[in-house]
């Protein structure tokens, strides 16, 4: 008996990972491709291997926009966690820039909602690190935007950075 509630429990957990991935798949394949702009932050981890750290200049604009309450100080004293969608604009290359945080309002047709997290007093997105091959950080030093997918439901995935000329850096996807 032991050995079929195990082999259940193992192909439930297999089942779910499976699912999760394919979810993943299919938001890389049929997502949205909208770029921000970086802002300057130091790159590498002696314990993680070469990556670059990322922050966007949309968290500055989305901390900015938030109620006090929800604000950097007061997340940072009380480590509240809040999350919640910024609309931005996307011009002709798909890069965006910040509209206005989301209350329900209706969007235009160049206009995207973006999922958002607040973490430990900071705005962040998908991913705050961007990892690379050893010996590759050269490649990276000329980032400005990364490339996310975004799915209907505004969440995002990291896929690219690109340097100012719109230039991907690094290997293809």
């Amino acid at each position: 008996m032991n050995k079929i509630i195990a082999i259940v429990g193992l192909l439930l957990a297999l089942g779910l990972i499976n699912g999760s991935i394919y979810v993943k798949e299919q938001h890389l394949a049929q997502g949205e491709v909208v770029k921000l702009k970086l802002a300057p932050v130091d790159p590498r981890s002696l314990m993680q291997g070469d990556y670059m750290a990322l922050r966007f200049e949309l968290a500055d604009d989305i901390d900015s926009a938030l109620p006090e309450a929800e604000s950097h100080s007061f997340l940072a004293t009380n480590s509240k966690r809040s999350e919640g969608k910024v609309i931005v604009q996307l011009d002709e290359q798909g890069r965006a820039s910040f509209v206005a945080l989301d209350n329900g309002q209706t969007i235009t047709v160049k206009q995207r909602k973006l999922q958002y997290r607040v973490r430990d007093g900071r705005v962040k997105f998908a991913t705050n690190a961007f990892f690379f091959a050893e010996g590759s950080a050269q490649i990276y030093e000329a980032a400005e935007y990364g490339e996310f997918r975004v799915n209907q439901q505004g969440e995002v995935l990291l896929v690219a950075l690109y340097n100012q000329d719109m230039q991907i850096l690094g290997a293809q996807h």
